[in-house]
């Protein structure tokens, strides 16, 4: 059981891609579960494929090849690629020449173990072989299954400019890290991405360049962790560098103003900090650029100490806290949003009790909400009995989602009276006559379209609300 208050752009939906112009030639559909990484990943891959002719469908019935692009993040998550994956089928059936591939998490846990499982399968790639995409592609036409799941120690795709798909034209995703070296107890994602490696600066800030020359006027900079960024000189960041590369080294808040001063009018976001490493530093860069968006999404994931070190998370209570009060002191209108997970091994009653508190000390704008799912080779798996019952794990996340409700409701209504400076994505999804964008706090503003259009900033005064979007005028 998953659930979620106020969503973030994309995050945890499926995406199903834009069609793409018609040309000669064979055509793919892609689409993508999990994180943003996993939707900037299908973009890599859409270029890689471009390349050889392909172009993009969103009819998945029309297309010569099909690759979902999964996540492995909790049971909820593969048990969805596995139903889609029966959808597949029946087209098939009808096409026997049709190709279906897995990439991304779920690929690189199950491996070639996939194409026995599900005989569907005709392809299974991991998120550091999607260059090899054309060979195995070529292997399956050839009469062959085809398997690359090799994880790798320098892979960052810095040199290929993604496709955008499904695609605003305003806002979009620029991945500045690959895997992750936390080892978070429940977590199995540094199995399926392997070593944290950054990506060079220079291409980093190029690509927020060409985006901002192509009319996009936001970009959302990508990493499982990103506040540990640190570029100096290679992609695997090393464990014990020499001072030299340190004071050469670029940081992950030299890294973001960098990104600022591509232009005031490109907005920037990041995603995802981790309270063990967000330092000052960064919340500094953040209040020193009004281009820069005041938030800030920092998982939690527990409010008690213990429970978090059973997490393998690297910080108490206090610390996080901590880092809280100098979010909350530096930049005084940052939105906070946070991961929480309910029922983890051995988690009491009352240590449930300390995550409730604490959100409500907090007092969240908005937050993703999971009751706990053993994955397979977690530490959490190897060393902990998952021994909450479902219903109390269950009981325990209607309590924090009833909250979040709550929270998210009173972060709402505080925007109500204010002029929001609003950066238009797109036409409101319940009315033609009304525009839709975000302000800096990551909070909806729908408002009368008038002359305004898409990319366009729009001061907007609220004047009512409901419990995730701030509904005005333009002033």
């Amino acid at each position: 059981m998953e659930n979620k208050v106020i969503d973030e752009k994309r995050q945890g939906e499926a995406l199903h891609v834009a069609p793409g112009k018609r040309k000669p030639g064979k055509k793919m559909f892609i689409e993508s579960y999990g994180c943003a990484m996993n939707f900037s990943d299908s973009e890599i891959v859409a270029s890689v494929l471009s390349e050889k002719g392909y172009t993009t469908t969103g009819d998945y019935k029309e297309a010569d090849l099909i690759l979902i692009n999964t996540c492995a993040i909790r049971d909820n998550a593969e048990l969805r690629v596995r139903n889609r994956l029966k959808e597949f089928n029946s087209v098939k059936r009808k096409n026997p020449s049709l190709m279906v591939g897995v990439m991304g998490c779920m690929a690189e846990r199950l491996k070639a173990q996939f194409l026995e499982e599900e005989k569907i399968v005709d392809i299974v790639v991991g998120p550091d072989a999607y260059r090899t995409l054309p060979d195995l592609i070529e292997s399956v036409e050839g009469g062959q299954k085809a398997v690359n799941v090799l994880l790798s120690r320098d892979e960052t795709y810095a040199d290929i400019n993604p496709v955008r798909l499904d695609s605003n034209g305003v806002t979009a995703f620029i991945s500045i890290t690959r895997g992750c070296d936390n080892m978070c107890a429940f977590c199995v994602v540094p199995f399926t991405r392997g070593r944290e490696r950054s990506r060079d600066p220079l291409s980093i800030v190029n690509e927020a360049k060409s985006l901002f020359g192509q009319g996009y006027r936001e970009v959302t900079l990508l990493g499982q962790n990103v506040d540990s960024y640190l570029w100096t000189g290679g992609g695997l960041k090393k464990d014990n560098p020499s001072a030299e590369e340190l004071i050469n080294a670029t940081t992950f808040a030299q890294l973001l103003e960098q990104v600022a001063l591509v232009d005031p009018l490109l907005r920037v976001r990041f995603s995802t900090s981790h309270p063990k490493d967000m330092l000052d530093d960064v919340i500094h860069i953040m209040a020193k650029y009004d281009n820069i968006c005041n938030y800030i999404h920092l998982p939690v994931q527990s409010g008690n100490s213990n429970v978090l070190e059973r997490m393998n998370r690297g910080y108490s209570r206090e610390w996080y806290m901590e880092r809280i009060r100098s979010i909350r002191q530096i930049l005084p209108d940052c939105a906070i949003s946070t991961d929480i997970i309910t029922g983890f091994c051995g988690e009491t009653e009352q240590e449930h009790l300390d995550t409730v508190s604490l959100m409500e000390w907090v007092g969240y704008d908005f937050a993703y909400m999971f009751a706990y799912s053993e994955r397979p080779k977690t530490l959490a798996e190897r060393k902990f009995k998952d021994d909450v019952p479902e219903l109390e794990k269950k009981r325990r996340l209607t309590d924090i989602v009833a909250l979040q409700q709550k929270l998210s409701g009173e972060c709402t209504r505080a925007g109500v009276g204010k002029i929001h400076r609003v950066l238009v994505e797109r036409v409101s999804k319940k009315s033609e006559d009304m525009l839709s964008g975000r302000n800096s706090q990551n909070t909806v503003v729908v408002f009368p379209k008038e002359h305004y259009k898409k990319g366009d900033y729009v001061n907007v005064l609220a004047e009512t609300c409901t419990v995730a979007t701030l509904i005005g005028k333009a002033v």
